[in-house]
């Protein structure tokens, strides 16, 4: 088994920020004040009035004089037009697409593999990982399909951790393998410089000791997963996960059922309300595999859940961009952190538990007959098993390696 690609750093203070009314004032904030430098990787980069204000927020900081490099998802992010790009780009901002869209009868086709990253590192000092987007439906007065989703802010010595990889994703393109060498060697003189290695202890008055995780198709293709694995396996009191697409592994869906089992209250807030609805056709299948074994189900039905969050007995927590679906798991370049602090964990999960008390419903799955249960096992079987290799398939696939492609500006 390969070393995962995290560093436990303590000594980190971390914010949560719910939803783009807590997440937007404060890293536009943040991104137009700043001095030297601005790097944002983003999946959803809309020109709406959302996008609009990234847009002017990143335009004083380019105006300040800072360095600033944007990359987008080329899938995400189609319909940027010339005439929102050309200011940013006049101004000094790099802009750049991860494998832009191709389209076939005007519809996009490449959608697999995608920068599923929402990143954000300001002059080295504060940084935002998290799953909300650049587009205005992640506010309430977009409607009943705003999105419900979180963010963090992070400062301290993790940042620098995000930084290096930033700084190593948003360079010029280059191949695969020189672009990991690149990251691997900031993040190992940077473990080197603090002295840390991953198993350091930290007080609590060091602040929050985190640890910043990513996955790619590379050499780091189920650290997220293997951190989520571990958490739930050494749980002993409280599982509690709210995640917008799940449809996980068979072994971490074998180690919650485990949890439940031996007494951990497990508790599941899943999309009752969702944007895709194939993809809760795909979570229903698990239901009652998982409530059999004790698993709590409840369905947020306010608006869709875009929530990607865990914590586990008040003292471990995740927030960032991957999903547990195969698409997050096993195609997407995702990145998430990882936090051990008593403070943030508990702070998480009662924002988590507010929300299942007065907008969710759990779920009461009924005992099916003999036939009916028979059915049910050998359709979710083949759905399961063919949805789970899905993504191994498609890494097989004979598509070009994605490409991170430079915007221009138009001529005239």
């Amino acid at each position: 088994m390969s070393r995962m690609n995290s560093h436990w750093v303590p000594g980190n203070r971390i914010t949560l920020l719910e939803n783009g009314e807590g997440f937007y004032p404060r890293v536009f904030d943040c991104i137009g004040a700043a001095e030297h430098e601005v790097l944002l990787e983003t999946f959803i980069f809309f020109d709406d009035k959302v996008g609009r204000q990234l847009q002017q927020a990143l335009l004083r900081a380019a105006g300040r004089g800072a360095k600033v490099d944007v990359l987008f998802d080329g899938w995400g992010s189609p319909d940027l037009s010339e005439a929102f790009t050309r200011p940013l780009q006049e101004a000094g901002v790099r802009l750049r697409s991860f494998e832009p869209a191709q389209r076939l009868f005007g519809a996009r086709i490449n959608m697999l593999r995608r920068m599923h990253r929402k990143l954000v590192v300001v002059d080295g000092r504060c940084a935002f990982v998290g799953g909300i987007n650049y587009s205005a439906d992640h506010l309430a007065d977009f409607g009943p399909l705003g999105k419900q989703d979180y963010a963090v802010e992070i400062e301290g010595p993790l940042v620098g951790q995000i930084h290096a990889f930033c700084r190593a994703s948003l360079a010029a393109p280059q191949p695969a393998r020189q672009l990991w060498l690149q990251q691997w060697r900031q993040l190992r003189a940077l473990d080197k410089d603090l002295g840390l290695s991953d198993h350091a202890g930290s007080d609590a008055a060091d602040g929050a000791r985190a640890a910043f995780v990513t996955r790619d198709n590379r050499s780091n293709r189920n650290d997220i997963e293997r951190h989520y694995r571990a958490a739930v396996r050494t749980a002993h009191q409280r599982v509690l996960i709210a995640n917008a697409y799940f449809f996980p592994g068979y072994r971490l869906l074998r180690d919650l059922r485990h949890a439940a089992r031996r007494g951990v209250q497990v508790d599941l807030v899943l999309q009752g309300r969702p944007d895709l609805p194939w993809a809760q056709r795909a979570s229903e299948l698990l239901y009652g595999y998982l409530m059999h074994s004790g698993v709590r189900v409840y369905l947020y039905a306010e608006r869709p859940l875009h929530a990607k969050v865990a914590v586990v007995d008040d003292r471990w927590a995740t927030v960032g961009s991957s999903n547990l679906d195969p698409t997050s798991l096993g195609l997407n370049l995702e990145a998430n952190v990882v936090v051990r602090d008593v403070a943030f964990a508990t702070h998480l999960r009662e924002q988590i538990e507010q929300l299942m008390q007065q907008r969710c419903e759990r779920l009461q799955w009924p005992t099916p007959g003999p036939l009916r249960s028979a059915w049910i096992a050998v359709r979710s079987l083949i759905v399961y098993h063919a949805m789970r290799h899905f993504a191994a398939w498609a890494l097989r696939s004979p598509n070009a390696a994605p490409r991170v492609v430079p915007m221009r500006p138009e001529p005239g």
